[in-house]
């Protein structure tokens, strides 16, 4: 039988109190790279690895997690990723090189990927009434968190320096472990079955993109076509071995069955490439070619996250209204100008010009967040939710690992208004993509289940 939630509000607080830590943690070293840099003397290129190592972690650990918590129990799991997140965050601080680092940021994606899953999983089995609501509001806490990333990273920064970005994460930490312990209910466990999960599908992923990150990196030096060699052959064998298996890693079938739904996820990973690239790069540019401080960079940083907040709500009435297409092309419309806006800002325009364009780009994350994800479900049947909301995250983390490569690649030697000018030009060519994948999506459809 289904424990019943005394406290419905307080098990919401205790899961959004953990399942936050993911998109806080990916967001606020935005504005801690160019420290990092300096404190470890590093090329934009390696500091880059910063951002795609932790969700290259996340893009792997998530679905492992999720078997997981079925084997093991989502309470468990719940709190062993409360425990490597505080692990993470605890030895980051005392990195004594850059790898280590780098392998912090790997066990804080993994402990936050565990999160999500296990969160989700107690939700869906003991919120039976007002299900929608809780995760609504599960929903503002990790948006928020993200969207607000770098102003708190900003301020955090020019008071205590980086470290205090891994430090920042223990009250979060405490409050949920200590409520998880007490108001998160023992779901029983099921049947331990290593064999579930897909290790070398995993194994072959994370070679595959590793080896395309290397290949980008290189464009503008020595070509290391050795990386993509591994790229192409790991993908290959990839595609070839998830086929075949009955619980893969990707469902590389599903990915061919509908094509509608394949389209939304090259769309989806192609909004986050380009929303990234100004989500990581704004910072590194307002720091290193403007002189802004930590403090100063997170609070224009409000612009972008502010307005997509602020937006969403209207997003999600115009869905109710007429489906998420005409919010989608909104949304790409948007994306498509503010990118376009960029290229008019040059060193002697004002900060409000570059605030009004932030604001742009902002509002266009409002409108696509909310639009792709309702997108989704209303193109697959109610049984694929599931592993369509999985391929959906995997898609986001690619178009994130993507972001990383091509602003280490366009800023790694120099940086100025003709570089971030550069990265505009390539992400117009993808809002271009973005836009024309929106208009082309059919309207609202009525699956049926088999």
């Amino acid at each position: 039988m289904t424990e019943k939630i005394r406290k419905p509000w307080l098990f919401i607080l205790t899961i959004g109190l953990g399942t936050l830590l993911n998109p806080l943690n990916s967001s606020m070293i935005s504005v801690a790279l160019t420290r990092m840099q300096h404190e470890f003397s590093l090329t934009f290129a390696d500091a880059s690895w910063l951002i795609s190592i932790f969700y290259l972690a996340s893009a792997a650990g998530q679905p492992v997690m999720g078997k997981l918590s079925d084997m093991f129990g989502p309470k468990k799991l719940f709190i062993a990723g409360l425990i490597l997140v505080a692990a993470a965050s605890l030895l980051a601080p005392f990195s004594p090189n850059f790898l280590s680092l780098l392998a912090c940021r790997a066990l804080q994606a993994i402990g936050s990927s565990t999160l999500f899953p296990s969160g989700m999983s107690m939700v869906r089995t003991h919120i039976t009434k007002g299900q929608g609501k809780a995760l609504a509001v599960l929903s503002v806490f990790a948006s928020t968190s993200a969207a607000f990333g770098p102003s708190i990273g900003g301020f955090l920064i020019a008071s205590w320096d980086w470290h205090s970005i891994f430090l920042i994460n223990f009250p979060f930490i405490i409050l949920s472990f200590v409520l998880a312990l007490f108001v998160l209910p023992n779901t029983g466990q099921g049947k331990f079955e290593i064999k579930r999960i897909d290790f070398i599908g995993i194994g072959l992923f994370i070679t595959a993109i590793v080896g395309l990150i290397l290949f980008l990196l290189s464009l503008d030096q020595n070509i290391r076509w050795w990386a993509l060699l591994m790229f192409l052959t790991a993908g290959t064998v990839f595609y070839l071995y998830e086929i075949k298996q009955a619980e893969p890693f990707i469902d590389m079938k599903g990915l061919t069955k509908n094509h509608t739904v394949s389209l939304i996820y090259v769309q989806f990973m192609s909004i986050n490439l380009i929303y990234y690239c100004f989500f990581f790069g704004f910072p590194t540019f307002l720091q290193q070619v403007r002189n802004y401080s930590e403090q100063h960079t997170g609070l224009i940083m409000l612009a972008l996250a502010g307005f997509g907040v602020i937006v969403s709500p209207l997003a999600g009435r115009i869905i109710d209204k007429h489906g998420s297409k005409l919010p989608m092309v909104i949304g790409a419309a948007l994306l498509l100008v503010g990118t376009g806006l960029l290229l008019t800002y040059h060193e002697t325009s004002p900060l409000l010009w570059l605030l009004i364009i932030m604001a742009v780009l902002g509002m266009s994350n409002g409108f696509n967040n909310i639009s792709m994800q309702t997108a989704l479900y209303e193109h697959v049947k109610p049984e694929e939710t599931g592993s369509a909301s999985g391929l959906f995250q995997t898609s986001r983390y690619l178009g994130s690992i993507l972001s990383s490569s091509l602003l280490g690649l366009t800023f790694n030697r120099h940086l100025d208004d003709q570089h971030l000018h550069l990265v505009a030009i390539i992400c117009f060519v993808f809002c271009v993509i973005v836009l024309a994948l929106a208009l082309k999506l059919p309207g609202k459809l009525k699956v049926r289940s088999n």
